[in-house]
């Protein structure tokens, strides 16, 4: 599975960016997906994981009620629609695909995009 993001961008705090993630070489609806992040200097950590049908997903604490994940399977694509940004979202926001269940480990992911930049200023 090839995983293409776009969508990133600079952005001031409280602002709103909608990252998208398109897949393509096999089909796409066996996996569930996610995105992490990572910001300069530390891990990259867990954001939010969506299920193959769609119906289940799960969030990082720190994104709970402003990030909202989705994916249309018509279109091998996954969303991350970011509202009331801050400035400690500022990072490279990796998609990626895992066989397994919707899962926050990182380790049960296959495939991984290259990222997107989101810098959001204060």
């Amino acid at each position: 599975v090839r995983l293409v993001e776009s969508g990133g961008g600079l952005v001031q705090a409280g602002g709103s960016l909608r990252l998208s993630c398109a897949a393509s070489g096999r089909t796409f609806r066996p996996y569930a997906m996610g995105w992490f992040r990572q910001a300069p200097g530390k891990e990259r950590e867990f954001v939010a994981a969506i299920s193959r049908s769609g119906r289940s997903t799960d969030y990082a604490d720190s994104v709970k009620g402003r990030f909202t994940i989705s994916r249309d399977n018509a279109k091998n694509t996954v969303y991350l629609q970011m509202n009331s940004l801050k400035p400690e979202d500022t990072a490279v926001y990796y998609c990626t695909a895992s066989s397994a269940v919707v899962t926050t480990t990182r380790s049960d992911y296959d495939y991984w995009g290259q990222g997107t930049q989101v810098t959001v200023s204060s």
